[in-house]
């Protein structure tokens, strides 16, 4: 089995989320199964010092810094045929709401990249799984927005300590469409009619373990969607 794992670049606070990414390929070689790590060839939208937090002046590339993570082995998403993958993930980190969508800036009214809702919307249509961890939802609901489909997903709970807006991310999912529940960070929502899995996972205040175990539950039920 082969599961596409789309990085959006690398550090938190301007790609993919890099724990949720590396713990993502760990859960998927536990698996049996074999990672193709895929980003999109453009620039990100801009470079955070992850110490300061401070917009940097600087240029880089999604697919150049998602390679970091990948260690060399990266496919462009226009490389890659959603049959040749059984099953898609999309880690977290304000690069799914900064670069492939606009979501950071426009909330639900925001934008995605056209490769990007291309990937997902040919994944669903072969009926492919998709799991989407942390923020990442947003890329799934923006992906179908106006569309037949109709995600059921989670980005957490505020019910319990998140460092986010974990309300207003959900009301932003359901003007999109999507149906929503609330999920902690140990908890997982799977969507069998859409073979959709969502998982908190850094939306909300966790540790390590819990991160872990969250990502490996949420890939597990992917396979068996696949």
């Amino acid at each position: 089995m082969k599961i596409g794992v789309l990085l959006s670049g690398s550090g938190v606070y301007d790609g993919a989320e890099i724990h949720e990414s590396v713990l993502t390929l760990l859960a998927i070689e536990e698996a049996g199964a074999e990672a193709v790590c895929i980003s999109v060839d453009k620039k990100q939208h801009h470079v955070i010092n992850h110490i300061t937090g401070e917009e940097q002046n600087e240029e880089r590339n999604m697919m150049v810094e998602a390679a970091r993570i990948a260690r060399g082995d990266i496919k462009a998403i226009t490389d890659v045929d959603p049959a040749d993958i059984d099953m898609l993930v999309i880690p977290g980190g304000f690069g799914s709401a900064k670069n492939f969508t606009t979501w950071a800036f426009d909330g639900p009214e925001g934008e995605v990249l056209p490769e990007v809702k291309l990937m997902l919307v040919n994944m669903v249509n072969i009926g492919k799984p998709i799991v989407a961890l942390c923020v990442s939802p947003v890329v799934v609901a923006k992906a179908f927005e106006d569309s037949e489909i109709k995600p059921f997903m989670t980005i957490g709970t505020d019910k319990e300590a998140s460092p986010y807006d974990i309300g207003g991310f959900t009301e932003g999912l359901t003007a999109t469409g999507v149906k929503t529940t609330m999920k902690k960070a140990n908890e997982i929502n799977v969507d069998r009619t859409n073979k959709l899995v969502t998982a908190p996972c850094y939306m909300m205040e966790t540790n390590l373990t819990t991160l872990r175990n969250n990502i490996s539950d949420a890939i597990k039920a992917g396979i068996e969607l696949a």
